[in-house]
């Protein structure tokens, strides 16, 4: 099956000039094949660089050596060399990142929030919100909560909705960190289930998932990370 993530020598260094001037080596040697309808996650221990890879994934970090493509509209992008113009139409179209963290914006309702990458690829705002209200009940949100802002949500009910919004697009390639935290039995279910769907719908997805119920449930492969090392 042809892959919809493809990494092949991968290393990146961050130079610590508040040290010094070391180099810490993140990532060294890294390859790795991601195919449509697979859940690979990242295995390591803190410090591993699995959120680094993740990032290098979404276009954060550039890639010092080796090679990172993803599969973009039926071609393989490499996110060495894509200008920031295709990083960004990626975003909206292919690439999804569910992080630990909900970015609040002031003053948007949490409907609106969930139903803004629907509106950036082009749907009416009728049928993104629709489809917004839809996921918000998937996830257990309850309604009285669409119209507020989350900033003042739980943590919890701030991480259903970041789901709900890094879910709403069905991107074929999605990159999850941790999407069961912060939540309950019943509603770590929920989203173990959604991600399920999405694999099943042929999205490629990469996890950090520390919960050992939810690792299990969710990966179809596991790829543990190389031990990084300190450089002079």
């Amino acid at each position: 099956m042809t892959a919809a993530i493809e990494i092949k020598g991968l290393g990146k260094r961050f130079t610590l000039h508040g040290q010094g001037g070391v180099v810490l080596t993140a990532l060294s040697g890294i390859d790795l094949s991601v195919a449509p309808g697979e859940c690979v996650v990242l295995d390591g221990p803190s410090g591993a660089g699995k959120s680094t890879l993740m990032r290098i994934l979404y276009g954060n970090y550039r890639v010092d050596r080796g090679h990172v493509a993803v599969r973009h509209q039926d071609s393989m992008v490499d996110l060495g060399t894509a200008s920031p113009r295709l990083i960004l139409d990626m975003r909206r179209r292919t690439l999804g990142y569910v992080s630990q963290f909900l970015r609040v914006i002031p003053r948007v309702s949490t409907i609106d929030l969930v139903a803004e990458p629907l509106r950036a690829v082009g749907l009416s705002d009728d049928e993104a919100l629709d489809r917004a209200a839809v996921m918000l009940e998937r996830v257990g949100l309850p309604n009285r909560l669409w119209s507020l802002p989350p900033a003042t949500f739980s943590g919890g009910e701030q991480q259903r909705v970041n789901i709900a919004r890094g879910l709403i697009v069905g991107h074929r390639v999605l990159l999850v960190d941790e999407p069961t935290a912060s939540l309950d039995a019943e509603n770590s279910g929920r989203v173990i289930e959604l991600l399920h769907e999405a694999r099943s719908a042929g999205a490629a997805i990469v996890a950090i998932c520390h919960d050992a119920v939810a690792r299990e449930a969710l990966a179809t492969r596991r790829f543990t990370m190389p031990t990084p090392e300190l450089a002079a």
